[in-house]
């Protein structure tokens, strides 16, 4: 025999494997490695290169060897981009002929060509078998393209299932996208269905944790607590043994505020209502040091450093949102952070986020409309950042919802004639008004001249900015909006707020939401394990809960103007 005959090529190896294991299991017969090759190709951002190769190979072979190289050729050829070419090689193919990662190609790519020609029954025939047992390089397209096709099939919960389970995989907009997504498909769910589809999944199901936000969303109860991984559990082994109603603060706090600079005003009221609560805790307290972030990132940073060298077992802070991201874009945090504003991206393992963010209050506003049956709206908001980023997150959940924004309008602080606009947007049934009370006072009666004075009109947080007389206020009757949970019942642990108004300036007019922030920080640090695993502590912002990304979730009070006073809503 000539050296030439004797010497095995990778290539002649690769059809011995293949012929000789084509009907075992995918655990059992891992890819040649010509085929591995050819198929890291598509990893590297090579389909076509992968396309061709496998092509080439599977002109080599015959039988089951053969039909795997062209499932997998016409994998690659769907990831190119050529679905015709994709089509031409899987009519070459039979399941018959394919096992393990082969076979799960080709139900994947005939799946996903089945959805593309708007058969998506079909494409859940290629997609019967459950994703736990699916490669792992495949099983998060294999569950989008199960969602999707669900989705068209009327399935909004399934749909809704696949999302979850595959959201952990994604990453970046893809991840943004995703949960946007889950949001929508449960935003077609009435609150009786969500609620009872909601308590019916099992413990650990991914969909629970975006159901149960979706329930506080609307305000309704959660079935049981958020369900908690190793990202959502937080850190309670320094602190001494809960109380019978759960209190159970930290050792040592430091809290990270903007004393000076340019934020230095906003953290007054917050750092008077932390104190306030801290304050009339009779019980153990521990200690707590103050320090300054002078409102900026680098000093964010600096403080934080500060306080893990003076021993703290617990901060809070810091307030800027880019102070936040400073922080929570450490490597890693020693200590475990209350972060008291809403950065880019989720809090980091074991560490929680509280804010008061503009979304909240137009993600509260739509579900508000929504809830009672309101679908065509009108929006009206200040041209200022406030009232943009709540214009925008209404606009999302609201479509989400399954409504739709006629117009959006946005004004300045001195309103001008807008009726032309108004009168343009044509027959709504509720006014979304993202705006401070003098604005609200000059919108108002142009609205009732429009014609939309009997839409359902719903203000935000910022409608109480600005008011104060009431026969100025009178104007804003009948309009509905978030309130402070201390401005409509009473807290533990805290006056009410006009008591707390007489004592404190810091606690009065605009500045009293900031001051309630400040005390729920307090109530959220010395009952966190309480918030993290039962929720439903009530604050003087609202209801709080603490969902399995480590946000703080508010169901605040409801309240309206009456007589140019503000009234709480009762049933809402």
């Amino acid at each position: 025999m000539n050296k030439p005959a004797a010497r095995i090529s990778a290539l002649s190896l690769s059809l011995l494997l293949l012929a000789g294991c084509a009907t075992t299991s995918l655990t059992s017969a891992p890819e040649s490695p010509a085929q591995s090759q050819a198929l890291a190709l598509i990893d590297q951002g090579k389909p076509r290169d992968a396309a061709v190769q496998l092509e080439a190979l599977a002109n080599t072979l015959r039988g089951n060897a053969r039909g795997a190289a062209l499932a997998d050729a016409a994998f690659a050829w769907r990831e190119a981009g050529d679905n015709a070419r994709a089509r031409s090689l899987l009519a070459q193919v039979t399941a018959r002929q394919l096992s393990g990662a082969s076979l799960q190609r080709f139900q994947l790519t005939s799946a996903e060509l089945a959805l593309a020609d708007k058969q998506p029954a079909q494409a859940l025939a290629f997609l019967n078998e459950s994703s736990d047992t699916v490669s792992a390089p495949l099983r998060t397209r294999w569950q989008l393209a199960r969602a999707n096709a669900l989705q068209a099939t009327g399935d909004a919960m399934g749909a809704a299932t696949e999302r979850a389970r595959a959201h952990a995989a994604l990453t970046g907009q893809a991840r943004t996208d995703n949960q946007q997504a889950i949001a929508g498909l449960l935003g077609t769910l009435d609150d009786a269905t969500l609620r009872a589809r909601a308590a019916a999944l099992p413990a650990n199901e991914p969909l629970y944790n975006f159901a149960g936000r979706a329930l506080i969303a609307r305000g309704l109860p959660l079935p049981r607590p958020f369900d908690r991984d190793g990202v959502a559990q937080f850190d309670t082994s320094k602190r001494p043994p809960a109380m019978s109603d759960g209190y159970r603060p930290p050792v040592k706090m430091a809290v990270l505020l903007p004393l000076s600079g340019r934020l230095a005003t906003a953290a007054q009221p917050v750092r008077d209502g932390l104190l306030s609560g801290y304050y009339g805790e009779s019980r153990q307290r521990p200690d707590i040091q103050f320090i300054d972030t002078a409102g900026t990132p680098a000093g964010a940073v600096a403080a934080y450093d500060k306080a893990v060298v003076a021993g703290v077992d617990f901060i809070v802070g810091p307030l800027g949102r880019d102070e936040v991201d400073a922080v929570f874009g450490r490597t890693e945090l020693p200590v475990p952070v209350l972060a008291l504003n809403r950065g880019k991206s989720s809090p980091p393992a074991g560490s929680a986020g509280f804010s008061l963010a503009p979304e909240d209050d137009g993600i509260i506003a739509a579900e508000y409309l929504r809830s009672r049956e309101r679908s065509k709206v009108l929006v009206l908001h200040s041209n200022d950042d406030n009232g943009r980023r709540t214009a925008a997150a209404f606009r999302e959940r609201f479509t989400q919802r399954g409504g739709q924004v006629l117009a959006t309008v946005g004004v300045s602080d001195t309103v001008g004639d807008i009726g032309a606009q108004l009168r343009a947007a044509g027959a709504v049934d509720g006014v979304l008004l993202a705006v401070k009370a003098p604005q609200a006072r000059v919108l108002a009666p142009q609205l009732a001249l429009a014609g939309v004075g009997g839409a359902t009109r719903v203000g935000t947080s910022q409608l109480t900015l600005g008011t104060g007389k009431p026969e100025e206020d009178m104007a804003l009757d009948g309009i509905v909006y978030p309130n402070e949970a201390w401005n409509v019942r009473s807290v533990a642990g805290l006056p009410s707020a006009a008591t707390a108004g007489q004592i404190l300036p810091t606690a009065r007019g605009a500045a009293g939401r900031l001051f309630a922030f400040g005390f729920d920080a307090w109530k959220i640090s010395a009952y966190l394990d309480k918030v993290a695993t039962e929720g439903g502590l009530a604050g003087a912002t609202g209801t709080l809960f603490l969902d399995s990304n480590g946000n703080v979730l508010r169901v605040p009070a409801w309240s309206t103007f009456s007589g140019g006073r503000p009234m709480p809503v009762s049933n809402n």
